[in-house]
């Protein structure tokens, strides 16, 4: 596993946040997790906008999790914007949302979410899904190569 890459995090709950961060520390999970507190804080990370305009767009995070229900820019919103762009469009998202809604579910599905996971209520359970997650997306699944800087400017 790649432990130097980030995951993502897309949440503007507290709580929630806190949950997932020591869920993933629970289940030993050594990549960083990087917080955004909104859609547009994620965006702004993603493309390296704004705060983040220092930092090199083709290092992406190994995954994304990210709620739906954020503000500023929606997380349906969101995923658009990362299938939209050539850097993003290969980077896996899952969706980590309280909704069970079937609308939610398919808008995320629409856009092209690789995996959607409605939140554990019970921390135990929270921790299972952490390493569960990890497990697949860091370690089991082969992902698209990364695009460099460099393979961007020959094509």
């Amino acid at each position: 596993m790649d432990t130097k890459r980030m995951i993502l995090l897309v949440e503007d709950n507290d709580a929630d946040a806190e949950l997932a961060s020591r869920a993933f520390q629970r289940a030993e999970i050594k990549n960083p997790l990087m917080r955004a507190r909104d859609g547009l804080e994620a965006l702004d990370y993603l493309f390296a906008r704004g705060k983040y305009a220092a930092r090199d767009p083709y290092d992406l995070p190994m995954f994304v999790l990210l709620d739906l229900n954020i503000p500023k820019v929606s997380g349906v919103e969101v995923l658009k914007a990362i299938r939209a762009d050539e850097r993003t469009m290969h980077l896996p998202v899952i969706i980590l949302s309280s909704s069970g809604e079937e609308r939610d579910r398919m808008g995320a599905y629409k856009h092209f979410a690789n995996s959607y996971i409605i939140k554990p209520l019970d921390y135990d359970q929270f921790v299972l899904a952490a390493r569960q997650l990890s497990l697949y997306w860091a370690e089991l699944n082969a992902p698209a190569p990364l695009m460099s800087s460099e393979s961007h400017d020959s094509t």
